[in-house]
This record gives C-alpha cells, sequence and structure tokens, in this order.
C-alpha cells in the first residue's frame, strides 16, 4: 500500500512538474515572440529601404564605400532626409508649381492617372493632419438581423451617394467593415444612422478586436470607472 501511494505521489509530482514547465514555456513565448516578429518585420523594412535607396547614393555619401563593413540604416535615414527636402521644397510656389506640372503630366496617361490619383487620394485621408481616417468604433447588424460586426466610422455620406440616399429618406454614415484577421480588407458600407451603436472602445482597441478574433477585447470603460468609484469608495 505504501509503495502505491509512493507512486501516485511521484506520478502526480512529475505531471505538475510538466505542467509548470508548459506553463513557464507558454509565458516565455508570448513574451518573446512578439519582440521577435517586431524585431523582423522592422529589420526587413530596414534592409528592403537599404536595397532600394543605397545603390543610388553617391560614394563619398555612402558610409559602405570606405568602411569594412555595412551599417544598416543608413539607406532609411537618407530616404528621410529626401521626403522631408521634397516636403520643404514642395511648400513654396516654385515647388508646387512643378509638382502641378508632374501631375499634369501623369494626368495625359491614361492607366497612369487613375492609379497616381487614387494612391494621392488615400494618402491624403490617412495622413491628414486635419481629421483622422476612422473617428468611432461602432456595431451593425450583419450579415443579418441578431448578429453583429465591428465596423469603424469614417463620415457622413457625401456626394451622389448621399443625394441618392437622402431622396429615398435615408441619413447614413460611410463606414467600413474589416475583416478578421486583416482589418486592411474588408467592405465599404452605407449603413442608416440609426443602425449603428457607438461603442466607447478607440479605433486601435477595435482594431485590436479584430485581428485577434475577439480573443483580446478592450476593457469595458464603463465597468472600470464603476470598479474605480467603488474602490474610491471603500477606500
Amino acid at each position: 500500500m505504501l509503495d502505491k501511494k509512493s507512486e501516485t505521489k511521484s506520478r502526480s509530482g512529475g505531471t505538475s512538474g510538466l505542467t509548470r514547465l508548459r506553463n513557464y514555456f507558454l509565458t516565455g513565448f508570448i513574451i518573446c515572440a512578439p519582440l521577435a516578429i517586431t524585431a523582423y518585420l522592422v529589420w526587413t523594412f530596414i534592409q528592403w529601404v537599404d536595397s532600394w535607396v543605397k545603390p543610388y547614393v553617391p560614394d563619398v555619401y555612402n558610409p559602405d564605400s570606405y568602411l569594412p563593413f555595412s551599417i544598416p540604416g543608413s539607406g532609411l535615414l537618407v530616404a528621410f532626409i529626401f521626403i522631408t527636402l521634397i516636403g520643404f521644397l514642395t511648400a513654396n510656389f516654385i515647388g508646387r508649381t512643378v509638382v502641378g506640372m508632374g501631375e499634369n503630366l501623369l494626368n495625359r496617361m491614361p492607366l497612369v492617372r487613375n492609379i497616381y490619383s487614387g494612391l494621392k487620394q488615400i494618402f491624403q485621408t490617412v495622413f491628414s493632419d486635419q481629421e483622422s481616417s476612422f473617428e468611432k468604433v461602432g456595431l451593425i447588424e450583419y450579415p443579418r438581423k441578431d448578429l453583429f460586426a465591428i465596423v469603424f466610422v469614417a463620415t457622413q455620406t457625401r456626394g451622389e451617394v448621399n443625394r441618392r440616399l437622402l431622396a429615398r429618406d435615408k441619413k447614413t454614415v460611410s463606414v467600413f467593415l474589416p475583416t478578421t484577421p486583416n482589418p486592411t480588407s474588408g467592405f465599404l458600407l452605407f449603413v442608416p444612422e440609426d443602425d449603428i451603436t457607438y461603442l466607447d472602445m478607440s479605433v486601435e482597441e477595435g482594431a485590436k478586436l479584430v485581428i485577434s478574433a475577439g480573443l483580446v477585447a478592450p476593457l469595458d470603460r464603463k465597468e472600470a470607472e464603476k470598479l474605480a468609484a467603488q474602490h474610491a469608495e471603500q477606500g
């Protein structure tokens, strides 16, 4: 009997030891994996920019031409300085005139003008300092009633779409419905404003919720405020 009990204890001790070892590994993996992936993406981006920029940098300004080792990121630095210089020159009258002449030339090319105008509008919208691309997060019933999907609210519907829908007594809002796990793809929907349930979470929190397929849910701010108030009263 004693031998059986000791054997059972040893087995349970070994099992718990393996469980702790597995938990330690998963904890370390959760910490290291995002760091490793982030470092890999940053390093890949730096190398990609360097491969494009460095061949066009004169040898006198390229440290790789007179150093026995390569300096990663020097091409990225040159690209940053060059883009900033272009922005500075474009801010004056002469620069705007040159850019206007270049855009007029592009607008005469049938296929190129469509690509350029579309990309320019996207970048102007995303990097505009006047307003954010998406300011609110909401819920709509999609793809059918009683099923809900996260959407990013862009703006009030404008242009011909707005005029056509107002003729049908529909005041709508332009929303973007992202897909999981890639929120850069999705659907543009024109939804009646009354059908949107606005959420308190930020756009970044909504994106994390979509990317994680619901596994990373942001903290409910209302509940957090209630708990904070309760702790303050008890303290």
